[in-house]
C-alpha cells in the first residue's frame, strides 16, 4: 500500500493544481440561469443586455489576438443575417486593452453584427469566461440557453442547429 507521503511532492502538486484549475469550470455560468446585464460603449450606442430583453441574443467574448475569432467573426455576420427575421441579435464582446489592434482586427473582419468593447474586462468574469472565444445564446427572457467555448469551422453547422432549435421552442 502507498501512503501520501510516499507519493512524489510533483504528482501531490500536479494533483492539487488540476483540482485548483478544474475547480471554476464547475462554477461557470450555465443553461437557465440569468444572464448577467451589461452596459458595455458600441460603434454607435451604448448596449445593453437589458435592452436586448424580448429577442434571443447571442453574446461572444472575443478579442484581436485570438486565432479562433478569425474563423467566428465570418460566421456571426452569417448567423446575424440568417436568424435576425426570427429576433436574433448577436453581440460581440471585444475584450482588448487598445483600440489599434481591434482597429486592424474590424478591418480584415468587419462585422454584421454589433460590436460592444470592454477593455476593463468586467463582463467575461461576471460571464465566468475562461478561455476566447466563448459565447452565450440568451433566451428572450434572460436566461442563459446554452455556452459553447472555442470555434473551429466543424461548429457551425451544431450551433445552427442550437440556436434554430432553440428559437423555435415555445
Amino acid at each position: 500500500m502507498t501512503s501520501l507521503f510516499s507519493i512524489p511532492r510533483f504528482a501531490l502538486w500536479f494533483f492539487a493544481s488540476a483540482l485548483l484549475f478544474a475547480a471554476p469550470a464547475a462554477f461557470a455560468l450555465e443553461a437557465g440561469q440569468l444572464a448577467p446585464d451589461f452596459k458595455l460603449k458600441g460603434n454607435a450606442e451604448i448596449i445593453t443586455l437589458s435592452g436586448l430583453r424580448g429577442q434571443f441574443v447571442y453574446v461572444d467574448f472575443w478579442a484581436s489576438w485570438c486565432a479562433p475569432c478569425r474563423l467566428s467573426f465570418p460566421w456571426m455576420s452569417v448567423l446575424q443575417n440568417k436568424f435576425r427575421d426570427k429576433g436574433l441579435v448577436v453581440v460581440a464582446i471585444n475584450l482588448d486593452e487598445s483600440n489599434e489592434p481591434t482597429r486592424e482586427f474590424l478591418g480584415k473582419f468587419p462585422p454584421g453584427f454589433k460590436v460592444a468593447y470592454d477593455p476593463q474586462a468586467v463582463t467575461p468574469k461576471a460571464y465566468e469566461v475562461l478561455g476566447m472565444p466563448t459565447s452565450f445564446l440568451i433566451g428572450k427572457d434572460g436566461k442563459v440557453i446554452f455556452r459553447h467555448s472555442g470555434f473551429k469551422n466543424a461548429d457551425r453547422a451544431e450551433l445552427e442547429a442550437r440556436i434554430a432549435t432553440a428559437m423555435a421552442a415555445p
